[in-house]
């Protein structure tokens, strides 16, 4: 989706993170980014990450992040907080900004199917050094592996 407002946008990062390695996509720009996108006007940033997981990955994964566990009715819905956000600017088309929530989850299979036809690629810690990464990205991506990946 294009941007929805005049100067800053909401959108959602997802880390996704299988065994020892992290997913990452490479953008038209140039650049390996995580799954996401925009948050659209009808939905929360839990709905939007986990729509955009869908038409960008096709992964079955699990959002991680603590919420509480009290009684909900049908006028709350506890909702999984973000592990980062941050604000950053976007020069590509018109510009703007982004208010990014970004999220870690964990993959139970790498096998990705892509609606979007993204190209992609499961990148290790050792990859995360040598590939076109902007430092937010290698500093989630490299968190994110930290905390879920595999312990060996």
């Amino acid at each position: 989706m294009a941007h929805i407002h005049e100067k800053i946008d909401f959108s959602v990062s997802v880390y996704i993170v299988n065994e020892d390695a992290v997913l990452l996509h490479l953008h038209k720009t140039g650049w390996w980014l995580p799954v996401g996108g925009h948050i659209e006007l009808n939905e929360d940033p839990n709905q939007a990450a986990l729509r955009e997981l869908k038409e960008e990955s096709g992964l079955d994964v699990e959002l991680i992040g603590d919420r509480s566990y009290f009684d909900k009715d049908k006028y709350e819905k506890e909702l999984i907080p973000p592990r980062f956000m941050n604000r950053h600017y976007i020069k590509l088309g018109e510009p703007h900004e982004h208010v990014d929530l970004t999220y870690f989850a964990k993959a139970k299979n790498r096998w990705v199917h892509s609606e979007e036809k993204l190209e992609y690629r499961w990148f290790t810690k050792k990859d995360l050094e040598e590939g076109n990464l902007l430092p937010r990205v290698r500093f989630y991506a490299r968190t994110a592996l930290e905390e879920l990946g595999s312990k060996k």
